[in-house]
């Protein structure tokens, strides 16, 4: 279990549902779980930056989907705000102008309203702010 958690941060559900695959009694994933937190090697707040660090500078997910996947895996609304500090403001913004241009130009759509609706329903999808997307993009296109 410490491979486990040495090869990449993982939260309590997911060390939870890995010990499903193992046969032991209940004390033994008890000390076993201790032990891993006692340690530092399960960390939920590193976990919880770690994931929304990976989440939207490698994937481009916004704030909503990366909040839903982590309520998903049993991490606190509290945690979750506390940590979304971890995207720079001036980041989701560029990445918001950047997807909509890219998804914007890939639509075959002749009408401009229909380009538009499409790239917003994308971006919508993708986790981003409904608000922060036309505030952001009403000059684009």
């Amino acid at each position: 279990m410490v491979n486990y958690c040495v090869y990449q941060d993982r939260c309590h559900k997911e060390v939870e549902q890995k010990f499903r695959d193992f046969i032991l009694v209940q004390e033994a994933k008890d000390e076993i779980m201790l032990y891993l937190l006692r340690e530092n090697y399960l960390n939920e707040e590193r976990f919880t930056r770690s994931y929304i660090r990976g989440k939207f500078y490698q994937k481009h997910w916004g704030k909503n989907k990366i909040t839903s996947s982590l309520k998903f895996k049993g991490i606190t609304q509290k945690l979750i705000q506390k940590s979304m500090d971890e995207i720079d403001e001036e980041d989701y913004e560029d990445s918001i102008r950047k997807l909509y241009l890219q998804h914007f130009e890939l639509q075959k759509e002749s009408k401009v309203f229909i380009k538009k609706q499409k790239t917003l329903k994308y971006l919508i999808g993708k986790g981003y702010e409904y608000e922060i997307i036309l505030r952001l993009t009403q000059d684009l296109s």
